[in-house]
Formats: structure tokens, C-alpha cells, sequence
């Protein structure tokens, strides 16, 4: 095995010459990727720059719902077992959560390959039919998250202003919220959203008037 440099090149890595034969050059690497970084060859054309970029941003999107359904098999596989796993990616329990979050929404047949896992994440605590609706309207379109961010708020402000959302605060013991988010994980739901239609349950068998189509205040839990 031959040394260049420092580098060890292997007859198969070795660049041939202009008449067929082995060159004592190694073979040049465009890229050299590490779990801290990426080194570039200086004379990496722009196209070939470009369609790394490509592929680094399809995988970077990509991670995140492959991130979330892990999530979501490990859970119903192995029940509470599944967080002793969490630590393995590196990634903060709250991330990881959101992860999980945004792929219970969004079954895969629903997800749109040409949107970014960012897109369903800004629609995840829509209904379905909504959701759906925003993500076709987004691709025809072609708008960044941001305009689908700032398009979803332009809907919804009118409504906003006839009935404006409250925060509400309520402050319980870190298992009995636990419970409730994993109540709110198993039918698929944001957790906010679902915790205020539970109130609203709870308030229309009290006083009989569920109160339909009304839009409710903002938990904050």
C-alpha cells in the first residue's frame, strides 16, 4: 500500500496516467465529510458544489420525519422502553418530541416529498381537510414556510378578532402532564388543541352547549 502525503492509496484509488497506467497521485475525493464537517477539493466545479448541496438539504429534511416515525414505531413497539433509546441521537428530548409530533399528523401518504418537513410542521395543529388544503396551496405556489406561515395567519385573523384567543396557564406536577401529552400522542393530536377540546367536553356536559365551530383560547401548558 502506497503513501502520499500522509495518505494511504490503494492500487484502485491510484489515478492513471494519460497512457492507461498507474499514476503515484491519489485519487482526488471532492469531499470529505466527518461528524464535525465537511472539507471541499479547491477545484470541485460549481455544478458538482450544487448537487452536494442538494443532497445534504433532501437528507437533512428527510431525517427529520425518519426521526419522527422512529419515534412513533418505538413507542407503540416498546412502550414507555422507548425513551431509554432517545438518548442515542444526540438530539434534546423536546426536539425529538416535535419530531414525533409533527409525523403522527401527517400520515406518509399525506406528506408532500415536494414540501419541507418545516412546511407540515407550521400546519400540524390544523385539521386534516386544512392541512391538506394549505400544502396543496403551498407547492402551487412555491412558498417557503415563511409564506405559508404568514398566509395561514391572514386566514385565520379574522376569526382572531371576533373572538380573541386567550393564554391560559395551569401549573401541575410534571407526571400528571406526562399523562396528558401521551394522551394527547395516542389519538394523534397537538397537544394543545387537544386539551382544549377536552375542556370544551367537559364545559358543554356541564352546561350543555358545546359551543361548535367556536374558536377556543390558547393553552399553555
Amino acid at each position: 500500500m502506497a503513501s502520499t502525503d500522509g495518505l494511504q492509496v490503494t492500487r484502485d484509488e491510484r489515478q492513471t496516467d494519460g497512457d492507461g497506467g498507474a499514476s503515484c497521485l491519489p485519487k482526488r475525493r471532492p469531499i470529505r465529510p466527518t461528524n464535525t464537517g465537511m472539507r471541499f477539493d479547491p477545484l470541485l466545479p460549481f455544478e458538482s458544489w450544487s448537487a452536494i448541496g442538494a443532497k445534504i438539504g433532501a437528507h437533512a429534511n428527510a431525517s427529520a420525519w425518519w426521526l419522527g416515525d422512529w419515534i412513533a414505531f418505538g413507542r407503540v413497539k416498546y412502550g414507555r422502553r422507548y425513551k431509554e433509546a432517545l438518548s442515542v441521537t444526540g438530539l434534546d428530548y423536546q426536539t425529538l418530541r416535535n419530531y414525533a409530533a409533527v409525523a403522527r399528523r401527517f400520515e406518509p401518504s399525506r406528506r408532500r416529498a415536494d414540501l419541507s418537513f418545516q412546511h407540515h410542521a407550521e400546519l400540524s395543529a390544523l385539521p386534516d381537510e386544512l392541512q391538506d388544503r394549505w400544502l396543496a396551496a403551498a407547492v402551487a405556489g412555491g412558498w417557503s414556510k415563511a409564506e405559508l406561515r404568514r398566509r395561514v395567519r391572514e386566514a385565520v385573523a379574522p376569526t382572531a378578532r371576533c373572538d380573541a384567543p386567550r393564554t391560559i396557564r395551569l401549573s401541575v406536577p410534571a407526571s400528571r402532564e406526562q399523562r396528558w401529552r401521551d394522551a394527547a400522542e395516542q389519538t394523534r393530536s397537538d397537544f394543545a388543541a387537544w386539551a382544549a377540546k377536552i375542556l370544551d367536553d367537559a364545559a358543554g356536559a356541564v352546561l350543555d352547549e358545546s359551543g361548535p365551530g367556536e374558536e377556543p383560547g390558547r393553552v399553555v401548558l
